[in-house]
């Protein structure tokens, strides 16, 4: 596992790296009994200080998500993932094609990236449960309340 943080986001680090471990876990990169990167490995590559890591693991640990071993290291305790969420999953695979089409048409991505979250925010906005069902790749309707 290794972070990338960006210091242009206005994210602090600490927790640009609890997002991205609760990524991982979501995506099963990381499964129960993984490792993760030492403070001092974390902190060489992406040049951020070692308390800022240590922070960000605390902050996992009190989620219940990893757990420190003296000695040994910060080990993962339970994951994130669904069959779903894998990148082996039909869902990743048209993800994939749905940003193919975006990068051909010339979407940057930033503008993907706000296109994405406008869609989370519809979807996930006040309380509305996900939707059920198969994932429709057409064309929709849209209602103008005529």
């Amino acid at each position: 596992m290794e972070y990338r943080i960006d210091r242009r986001s206005g994210v602090p680090a600490f927790q640009q790296i609890v997002q991205q471990t609760k990524q991982a876990l979501r995506l099963g990169v990381l499964v129960p009994g993984d490792r993760l990167p030492t403070a001092k490995k974390v902190a060489e590559i992406s040049a951020v200080n070692p308390n800022t890591t240590l922070k960000a693991y605390r902050e996992l640990e009190r989620a219940g998500l990893v757990e420190p071993r003296p000695g040994q290291g910060t080990f993962v305790r339970r994951t994130l993932a669904r069959p779903e969420t894998g990148t082996d999953s039909p869902l990743y695979g048209e993800l994939v094609a749905w940003m193919s089409k975006a990068a051909g048409a010339g979407l940057e991505r930033e503008d993907v990236a706000a296109l994405v979250a406008s869609a989370m925010e519809k979807q996930y906005a006040a309380g509305n449960a996900p939707a059920t069902g198969v994932m429709t790749t057409g064309p929709t309707t849209r209602s103008t309340g005529e």
